[in-house]
């Protein structure tokens, strides 16, 4: 028998580490370097092995190369499947029917009604699939439900004699919940109310539940509102155990832990927000030095000093995972004693920071770099139009420090750029509320120079927060970190998306990372102001991939960044926080933190990350369809922002309320989608409705209850 040599030990333990790695981010790709750093290896000689082992696996089809150097495992396909079980988590459609998404390949599992065995949307299942059928998608049948995505459901009640159902006001809940009478909670007939799910027998119809709450009557602002945060799982409020604790917080700083700190009282400091902002979680500092150099001071609220790990106000941060903003409120992480006013960096008062501070010169090259816990006091509190006006007229308080400020983040952001930074940003819609909450009017959100100023320097300092702690490890051993990282976009989905944008006039390279890079930069100008904006801006951002909080650090694709992370608002998002505590820990010089612990955490901040965003799409959405409820029959200019085989979506113009013309509507001609060129054609007349096309429409419905508006075109 052959003796295996300590060095083949180890190179098959390499390989082992390598196979496992990859199986455990299946659905993602990476190349030789960012598996040498998953593994801790980063000398050269490490790396060089790797990739010879990451060649080798994929000429014996362990793994795939997808792209050049960018390996993923070789999981079996939904052909190769067939007749095997499967797990994924559920996409339920209105009418029963439900798709289920599958890491483990590309394609969806179609399932019809009647074979969805109880499941609801975003529920985790086991499926059995059906053998494949030629030119069709992979079918299957739902044989167990893993994991419920939630129990609790808002909608509509409506009570007969001996029994009532509960309407859910979500398109993606098809079922109407059983309610016996005796578990009404004294809700009244057509109130909202917070339903939970008790029981479904297998042969039951409908789930059956009680109500827990009732919310009030449809129509009513804070009955809304409150609605789209119960039906997300948001708390309308917190627990007084939480409160209680919070108002022990006072606002005294101890003479000790301000001798432990660097004292930047005495520095030009000042914070900028949007002009309604109550929490002020982070501000800039900024002064000439003697060799004519600038201290330029990014200083966040020191949320970490107040709130503990493991404290009741903790636990209940850690649960909401982030502040949500709605269109008329904001749901904050932490209570308001804390979040508005202890922690809040409002002006000439003494507060407690961590803080990067650079040395920069005038072209903004950084010098040096300190990473610590601070005291500061602000000098003044700006908004982004005072801020904006200064650097416009180069006049009022502090018009100096602005404009040095503005200078140094206009070269930052141009090199950004150059590196093959990009970001699609889509229209930010905004309300002018009356006092009870009804839309007046809607605008759409400047993003002025004041605000780049600000998220400039912002992303420089998650940027370098991440640098210095994934850098600064030892061989072989790398320190548990809380990232934000972005993955390169799917090879596949990238020509999917070069294709279409094709069609529609733009060209797009995608032969390498830069040229990429180059293209969305370019495609982002181009399609400013027009119809198909928000559609391709929508397309683009699912071609990107999302990004997500993790302790494996693949880098950020969107911002051309090796390390980035999240530092600058522990206020309004747990993962800030978190990053916080690991910073003091290692800058104590204690051991790293268990990376296990760290990744469900970030996993859970990354899924209530997404839950407060469709809260607050949804409550954009409903305002946006009571503000059109008054004005059923008025006429609009608008832009066709989509097609779909059900119908065609048009953006109003002045106001960016979308709504959708049914093709059955459509009587002149039968219309049917041409998916490849993404157009509407009749099929007599050949009349051709396509993305960007200009129409004029009349508000036909506005339905607030499923939040939908139903537009019809006008003819002359």
């Amino acid at each position: 028998m052959k003796k295996v040599s300590n060095e083949e030990s180890l190179y098959k333990d390499l390989i082992n580490k390598i196979v496992k790695l990859l199986s455990k981010h299946a659905h993602k790709s990476f190349n030789y370097k960012q598996v040498a750093g998953m593994l801790g290896v980063e000398d050269k000689i490490g790396r060089q092995q790797i990739n010879k082992i990451l060649i080798s696996l994929h000429k014996q089809r362990i793994i795939l190369d997808l792209q050049k150097g960018k390996y993923k495992i070789n999981q079996p396909s939904a052909k190769s499947l067939k007749g095997s079980y499967v797990v994924g988590k559920v996409e339920m459609k209105s009418s029963g029917k439900a798709f289920i998404i599958c890491d483990d390949f590309e394609e969806d599992i179609s399932v019809s009604p009647s074979n969805t065995n109880r499941a609801l949307n975003g529920d985790v299942v086991k499926a059995f699939l059906f053998p494949k059928r030629k030119d069709r998608q992979p079918e299957g049948q739902i044989i167990e439900i893993l994991t419920r995505a939630k129990n609790k459901f808002v909608g509509i009640v409506q009570i007969s004699k001996n029994f009532a159902f509960m309407v859910s006001d979500q398109a993606s809940m098809p079922f109407d919940i059983f309610i016996p009478i005796d578990k009404l909670n004294k809700a009244k007939d057509g109130q909202k109310v917070l339903v939970e799910l008790t029981e479904w027998p297998a042969k039951a119809k409908n789930p059956i539940g009680k109500v827990i709450e009732v919310l009030g009557n449809p129509g009513d602002n804070d009955v809304e509102m409150n609605s789209i945060l119960a039906e997300f799982d948001f708390p309308l409020l917190f627990p007084d155990n939480v409160i209680k604790e919070a108002e022990k917080i006072n606002f005294t700083i101890p003479a000790k832990e301000i001798t432990n700190r660097k004292d930047l009282r005495n520095v030009t400091t000042f914070t900028i927000d949007p002009i309604d902002a109550k929490d002020f979680d982070d501000a800039l500092s900024v002064k000439k030095l003697t060799n004519n150099n600038w201290e330029v001071g990014v200083h966040i609220a020191d949320v970490s000093y107040y709130v503990k790990q493991g404290n009741s106000i903790d636990e209940e941060a850690y649960s909401r995972g982030t502040s949500v903003y709605l269109v008329d409120r904001v749901i904050p992480m932490l209570p308001e004693h804390l979040s508005n006013n202890v922690c809040s960096l409002k002006p000439n008062e003494d507060k407690l920071c961590f803080s990067v501070i650079f040395e920069m010169d005038e072209n903004a090259a950084i010098k040096s770099q300190w990473i610590g816990k601070t005291i500061i006091n602000s000098n003044r509190r700006f908004d982004y139009d005072e801020v904006q006006k200064i650097i416009e007229t180069s006049e009022g308080d502090y018009a100096e420090e602005v404009l040095t400020l503005h200078n140094l983040a206009s070269v930052l952001r141009t090199q950004r750029m150059k590196n093959g930074s990009f970001a699609f940003e889509t229209n930010e819609i905004k309300f002018n509320l009356d006092n009870n909450g009804k839309p007046l009017s809607v605008y759409v959100k400047q993003y002025l120079d004041s605000n780049k100023l600000v998220e400039d320097f912002m992303l420089l300092a998650n940027r370098k927060v991440a640098e210095f702690i994934g850098k600064k490890t030892n061989p072989g051993h790398i320190k548990t970190f809380v990232y934000r990282v972005h993955d390169e976009p799917n090879p596949e989905k990238l020509s999917t998306f070069s294709t279409f944008v094709n069609k529609l006039g733009y060209k797009m390279n995608v032969n390498s990372k830069k040229e990429i890079a180059k293209s969305f930069e370019k495609l982002l100008v181009d399609i400013n102001g027009k119809g198909e904006q928000n559609m391709v801006s929508t397309l683009a951002v699912r071609t990107m991939a999302k990004a997500y909080y993790t302790t494996v650090n693949i880098g950020h694709y969107g911002l051309a960044f090796d390390f980035y992370s999240h530092f600058t608002s522990p206020i309004r998002r747990y993962p800030d926080l978190m990053v916080h505590r690991l910073l003091e820990i290692y800058l104590n010089g204690k051991p790293s933190a268990d990376a296990a612990v760290y990744e469900d955490k970030c996993k859970h901040s990354s899924e209530m990350e997404k839950k407060a965003a469709d809260a607050e799409r949804a409550s954009v959405k409903y305002k946006q369809v009571e503000f059109l409820q008054d004005k059923v029959g008025q006429t609009f200019e608008g832009l066709i922002s989509g097609v779909s085989k059900w119908g065609i979506y048009v953006e109003i113009i002045e106001n960016k309320c979308e709504g959708m013309i049914s093709l059955r509507d459509l009587k002149d001609d039968f219309y049917y989608l041409d998916e490849e060129n993404y157009c509407v054609i009749g099929q007599m007349n050949s009349t051709i409705y396509k993305l960007g096309d200009k129409v004029t429409i009349t508000v036909k419905r506005a339905d607030l209850i499923k939040k939908q508006l139903d537009f019809a075109f006008v003819t002359v």
